[in-house]
């Protein structure tokens, strides 16, 4: 058995449903040949979002994979590994390399070694004997401990090349994922930390999602009493129509997210890494915090964690509910529904003051009336939705009630331009009966735009929901010598058309009258198997749901 086809099989053992590419590898005919489908994208990096989406949708279950040929293909994928780096997304990558005489050879780009900073495991196969353990390798990786993507590089002249001892077939077992909990003595003191406190607020992350701990993180709510607000990837773990829901918080948060955990006495975090970022929300070191990770370089790096819980999320809401179970004594604290009163009585304020800008009837549209009436006439519990970097993401994330897991794509620790197309194709790919949208505005279709040309060649039936204002709005206050010269920040198109000339369905909305319509027009669209854009012309919105920055 040659190189590529024992990967191919590899790949069919370890449940892999299919792979994005761009030629010219090796493994694309291999994998066709075991019936493992093969997606060829317009550019390197939509196509490892679509592998990253894969994964998130199947909690790292299921790994999403992605191969390309060496030198400009494994450069140009830079960006999305380092995204799914960023963001902690399991992923394989399988760049072809050159030839192992070259490969060391100035300026010939090396995977293995360029791709160290921004993967979790970076491997190149060097002799076909080294295959099966090497790709071992990567997939226990990925499957175990902090999630991140793994690299196996394979130079040209390998993958022709016989694995040895394979005459019989490959020995080859899949891999497994195994999970850990934190110090017992740790959970009992984080649970007394729990029943004393007055004012407890739950933070959860994305780690709720990896480790299907969504009935979990909602029983230890319930037991303590107390509201729950997530980050941005780990929006929807907790559902938002819940009474001690806050919401989710980012660079823009509801006013509830702000205001509890300003009053809070103990904010408990599972499943995240309290990690600093401009597009999340801005902890007090000042706070007193339990910190539950899977990876304890996460302790006391940006917030002092004064019980950390080091495990798996879903084992360590076990321990930790059973534990306060027992404190409290089947008692109930008496607190909900005066918490649920305080979350209720905060967000009715909050939404009242934005209530010009969701209802408004000015043209240019207002993106905020284009997300509440998307909110109004979706299904929004059978909707995955993602959103792109800058005002999308700042506009959306607030607004959108997340109520069942898995139904909303967020990121935001590295901001990449475009990153949301992919997402929502490979969504619709590990999801195909559900309505799978992303949310972006002009400068990022600038980016990925063309692969839209992917999904409807594959048949990839996602609603692109356009927010064009002709300008990089939030870049209007940072450019404003720019701009008055030379329209730096001006950017334009006919999203719309485009679309249409790439073989899905582009509709121009303009009205306020006009956009529950168009949606169910695209929506329609999408139960032909037809890809939608849907360009609503909006207005230079910059306003956002923030609070505590200046």
């Amino acid at each position: 058995m040659r190189v590529a086809n024992a990967i191919a099989e590899i790949l069919k053992r370890e449940g892999v449903e299919f792979l994005v590419a761009y030629p010219v590898n090796a493994l694309i005919e291999a994998c066709a040949q075991v019936d493992i489908r093969t997606i060829i994208v317009r550019q390197e990096r939509t196509g490892i979002h679509m592998a990253d989406a894969f994964s998130r949708m199947n909690s790292g279950k299921k790994i999403g994979v992605f191969a390309c040929q060496n030198g400009p293909g494994a450069e140009n994928a830079f960006g999305g590994i380092a995204q799914a780096y960023s963001e902690s997304v399991p992923l394989v990558f399988i760049p072809a390399g050159y030839g192992r005489n070259l490969t060391n050879v100035y300026p010939n780009f090396n995977s293995a070694l360029n791709y160290r900073n921004v993967t979790k495991w970076s491997e190149q196969v060097v002799t076909p004997a080294a295959v099966v353990e090497a790709m071992r390798r990567a997939f226990t990786q990925v499957r175990n401990g902090r999630p991140g993507p793994a690299l196996i590089e394979v130079p040209g002249d390998v993958w022709r090349e016989e694995v040895p001892g394979t005459e019989d077939g490959l020995n080859y077992t899949p891999t497994r994922s195994t999970r850990y909990a934190p110090d017992p003595a740790d959970v009992a003191a984080a649970a007394q930390a729990l029943a004393d406190a007055e004012r407890p607020v739950i933070y959860a992350g994305q780690g709720v999602h990896y480790a299907e701990a969504w009935d979990e993180l909602r029983e230890l709510a319930e037991l303590l009493e107390a509201p729950v607000t997530t980050s941005l990837e780990g929006k929807s773990a907790f559902p938002e129509t819940h009474p001690l829901s806050l919401g989710s918080g980012g660079r823009s948060l509801p006013k509830p997210v702000w205001d509890f955990l300003q009053a809070s006495d103990l904010i408990c975090g599972i499943g995240c890494s309290f990690g600093r970022t401009s597009y999340g929300i801005q902890f007090s070191p000042a706070k007193t915090y339990i910190h539950n990770t899977v990876d304890p370089t996460d302790l006391n790096k940006d917030i002092p964690s004064k019980y950390p819980l080091v495990g798996d999320a879903k084992l360590t809401l076990q321990a930790l509910t059973a534990e306060l179970r027992e404190r409290l004594e089947g008692r109930a604290r008496g607190k909900t529904q005066a918490v649920a009163a305080e979350i209720g009585r905060q967000k009715a304020e909050w939404m009242q003051a934005w209530s010009a800008k969701l209802n408004s009837e000015e043209t240019p549209l207002s993106p905020y009336r284009v997300i509440r009436d998307l909110t109004q006439t979706v299904d929004v519990a059978n909707t995955i939705i993602t959103h792109d970097a800058g005002s999308p993401r700042d506009q959306i994330s607030p607004f959108w009630p997340a109520v069942t897991p898995l139904s909303y794509i967020g990121w935001g620790k590295t901001t990449q331009l475009g990153y949301g197309l992919g997402l929502a194709m490979g969504a619709k790919l590990a999801r195909p009966d559900k309505l799978c949208i992303n949310v972006w505005g002009d400068a990022a279709i600038g980016m990925t735009g063309m692969d839209f040309e992917t999904a409807a060649r594959e048949r990839i039936p996602i609603l692109s929901i356009l927010l064009n204002n002709f300008s990089m709005a939030i870049e209007l206050a940072v450019m404003p010598v720019s701009t008055e010269k030379y329209r730096s920040t001006d950017i334009s198109g006919n999203y719309a058309d485009f679309a249409c000339a790439l073989g899905g369905y582009g509709e121009r909305v303009m009205r306020p009258e006009d956009i529950v319509p168009a949606i169910k027009r695209g929506m329609a669209a999408n139960q032909e198997g037809r890809p939608a854009l849907l360009e609503f012309i909006t207005q230079k919105e910059t306003q956002i749901s923030s609070f505590g920055r200046g």
